[in-house]
């Protein structure tokens, strides 16, 4: 009996033992489930908040209520909001009440959101300024507002409170409002150019021009590897030098010594003596072919750019590689020095025309406004003004930042070389061998001339790679591919009665970038 009883005992402790056990393990097993979805919830939300916080506080249809909020009620901290008198068939959510516009409360009658329509969007975009930071950062161009009062009609954007109705209301019927047109002034008249001599002796494309300071003779580089300098009055070959092994394809010619710079598409650049008519100096860094070059006017650096998609500042005495200006992604095809800041200027087959601070060799501004190559420059003598050629526009731009100014329409070919002179007349010379005539102030094209090739060439060989005035901007020198120069005098038996402007005050082509 007592064995039996020992038994029992011994049973009793070991089923409550076990109870507790599993109990323990049923306790435990509960919890980790409990844990697991509560971290599982967690992950959820802050994957949700990660991915779509951004679009949780647009509304949504009615029918959609309920996903939205327990979408947002397994957010830790997420919440749902709603304000009295709320339309039944929206719900806004997210952190916070979202306005209709930049400084408008969320009030009874702005708390509904919709759709904007296209229109709105477009007058919203325009309504808003850039940020002071963005403009500090990039330092590119003049903003869209101030290119259109340079046009000189009213700003081309709905006031900050059209845009609002607009988007409130999602229609467009405030989106036309009454405007003056704007009107081109009376372009300045100027003679037409006729065509006054035609030089022939290059073999070859002939590729740069440079008149020398005292107004005597002038300088050409071609594609034949050689330069020449011929009489400006006559037209009479003087000299022809040679050293380089590949095409020649800038030349300038010094006002401060009698030296002549050349460079080519033999990656060289040279220094010539004309007291003595031979190389004295090589100047050697570029990695590729050399394609323009400039002097600096008053201190004695010379500036090249090259293929290798840099620009090089060289101090012409000691030969020494004083800077090479990085930035520019593709071919560097034009370089213009000047006294003033910003002293350098390039323009590159990247698009882009970067301003240079030529103390630090670092980049001060860069206009990104063309949308092709941009391959030649041209200051105004006078102005603090420059323009660029490009095939998709000319365009003029304002000292010191590269404030844009206004398209030169028309000229639809490649441009390869711009020359302006102090009477405000522009020149654009083209792939296709045509020399469009420009008045400065307004954009007028007062001329076209597109002169035969020489007897003997294609007509696809009249294209037009380079042109200068001369020193008394009574002559324009243009050099082609038809191997010849050509010099450009203005009729002075036209009159403005003889040759009238064709200009009508009621139009003006709209201006954009």
């Amino acid at each position: 009996m007592a064995e039996d009883v020992q038994k029992h005992s011994v049973h009793t402790l070991v089923f409550r033992s076990l109870k507790r056990t599993h109990d323990m393990f049923v306790s435990d097993h509960a919890k980790s489930i409990a844990q697991d979805e509560e971290s599982h919830k967690m992950k959820m939300g802050v994957k949700l908040k990660a991915d779509y916080s951004a679009v949780l506080h647009m509304p949504v249809l009615k029918e959609g209520t309920e996903r939205v909020s327990q979408l947002a009620g397994s957010m830790l901290g997420h919440q749902s909001y709603t304000q009295p008198g709320d339309d039944p068939d929206y719900l806004i959510t997210g952190t916070h009440a979202y306005p209709s516009g930049p400084g408008v409360a969320l009030t009874a009658d702005t708390k509904m959101h919709r759709n904007p329509s296209e229109g709105g969007v477009h007058s919203m975009a325009l309504a808003l300024p850039p940020s002071q930071a963005r403009l500090d950062a990039s330092r590119t161009a003049a903003s869209v507002g101030d290119i259109h009062r340079h046009a000189g009609g009213a700003e081309r954007s709905h006031p900050q409170s059209t845009a609002v109705s607009l988007l409130e209301g999602g229609g467009t019927r405030n989106s036309t409002l009454a405007r003056k047109a704007p009107t081109m002034p009376r372009p300045q008249w100027h003679p037409p150019w006729k065509l006054f001599r035609v030089i022939s002796g290059h073999l070859g494309w002939v590729r740069s021009i440079a008149v020398e300071p005292g107004n005597q003779w002038f300088v050409t580089g071609s594609a034949d590897r050689t330069i020449k300098i011929w009489d400006l009055a006559s037209g009479k070959l003087k000299l022809s030098l040679t050293g380089h092994i590949s095409t020649v394809r800038g030349v300038a010619v010094s006002n401060r010594s009698p030296y002549l710079f050349s460079c080519g598409e033999d990656k060289q650049v040279k220094c010539w003596d004309l007291e003595y008519n031979k190389v004295i100096r090589h100047y050697h860094g570029h990695l590729s072919a050399v394609y323009d070059i400039d002097l600096h006017p008053t201190i004695d650096v010379l500036v090249t750019c090259s293929r290798d998609s840099t620009a090089r500042v060289w101090d012409i005495r000691s030969k020494a590689n004083v800077h090479t200006l990085t930035g520019h992604t593709n071919t560097v095809a034009t370089v213009r020095c000047q006294g003033a800041e910003p002293q350098v200027i390039t323009g590159s087959h990247d698009s882009t025309i970067r301003l240079w601070d030529l103390i630090a060799g670092k980049t001060r501004a860069t206009l990104t406004n063309h949308k092709k190559s941009v391959r030649t420059l041209a200051l105004h003598p006078r102005q603090y003004t420059f323009a660029s050629g490009s095939a998709d526009n000319i365009k003029q731009w304002m000292f010191p930042d590269g404030n844009f100014i206004q398209n030169l329409s028309g000229h639809n070919a490649i441009i390869n070389t711009l020359a302006v002179n102090s009477d405000g007349v522009l020149v654009s010379g083209a792939d296709n061998g045509t020399i469009h005539m420009w008045d400065w102030r307004t954009g007028y094209n007062f001329q076209r001339i597109h002169a035969a090739v020489q007897p003997g060439s294609l007509d696809s060989e009249s294209g037009i790679f380079a042109c200068m005035f001369d020193n008394s901007e009574s002559r324009l020198i243009t050099a082609e591919a038809d191997k010849t120069i050509k010099v450009y005098k203005e009729d002075d038996t036209a009159t403005e009665e003889s040759h009238p402007v064709n200009w009508k005050p009621e139009i003006l082509k709209r201006k954009r970038f």
